[in-house]
């Protein structure tokens, strides 16, 4: 019996983020299905699955990282054909992926204003910057929630938790709209998870959208407006968090609820 569907599917125009039939092979192997869902701003959405479920190639689909066979990915109401990464971050598209993507011997400023820093004239002759970069990668991070030993200690000497913290701030600050985030908390401890889900819900509550990919289901109730489940590529259930329970989820996930 097909899972039942708690509403209909939105139009591309009614949402941030919207795909609609994507499909996508891998010589014989079926990756995705015919998969469409939407993500509205200020919403976060976690997209649940087993191994082999399509969630990471639905990431890079969205990232700009695969090209799908069939079906649309629409921003903002716009088709994104020819989607790349360069593409996707000039709209505001980020992927946070769970080994991030920082330098671990540079320190936090010089991370955070990567490709982007400011710069002044010193008797005509352009230097960086310093003390702005500094100042502004520290309110940036007081934005979000988030307070560094310093902003001048090198990346590697930092938490999982910290590294995230950074990783979020510096895609708000760039005017972020979309941030996926994939499987964010596999290599954090408690309190660093604990930490983690409450600077989701500070990015959400910026009006931010929100892709949280994850195995842990009590992990997408604490966050998630609303789940879908993908299995053997493709959407087997939709709901939002308020109308479901984590025992009905993990049997969408395992296939017990089909």
């Amino acid at each position: 019996m097909q899972p039942r569907e708690t509403k209909p599917r939105e139009t591309a125009h009614e949402a941030l983020l919207a795909i609609e039939g994507i499909s996508k092979r891998f010589g014989a192997v079926k990756a995705l299905e015919d998969v469409s869902l939407t993500v509205h701003a200020g919403e976060v959405v976690a997209l649940l699955g087993d191994n082999g479920a399509g969630k990471s190639t639905l990431v890079k689909i969205l990232a700009g990282n695969l090209t799908p066979d069939a079906g649309v990915v629409y921003f903002d109401g716009e088709a994104l054909p020819g989607h790349t990464p360069a593409r996707a971050r000039t709209l505001g598209i980020e992927t946070v992926y769970q080994d991030l993507s920082l330098c671990p011997h540079l320190d936090v400023v010089t991370n955070f204003f990567m490709g982007r820093e400011r710069v002044k004239q010193i008797l005509g002759i352009p230097v960086l910057d310093e003390r702005t970069m500094q100042t502004e990668a520290e309110a940036a991070l007081r934005d979000i929630g988030t307070t560094l030993p310093s902003v001048r200690a090198r990346v590697e000497h930092l938490s999982g938790g910290q590294r995230q913290a950074i990783e979020l701030a510096r895609f708000v600050h760039w005017g972020g709209r979309l941030v996926l985030l994939d499987e964010p908390f596999a290599a954090l401890g408690v309190e660093q998870t604990r930490r983690g889900l409450a600077l989701i819900n500070r990015v959400k509550e910026k009006g931010i959208a929100v892709i949280v990919i994850t195995h842990n289901v009590l992990h997408a109730f604490q966050v998630a407006d609303r789940i879908v489940v993908l299995r053997q590529g493709r959407v087997i259930g939709r709901r939002t968090t308020r109308e479901t329970n984590p025992t009905e989820v993990i049997a969408l996930i395992t296939g017990d609820a089909l």
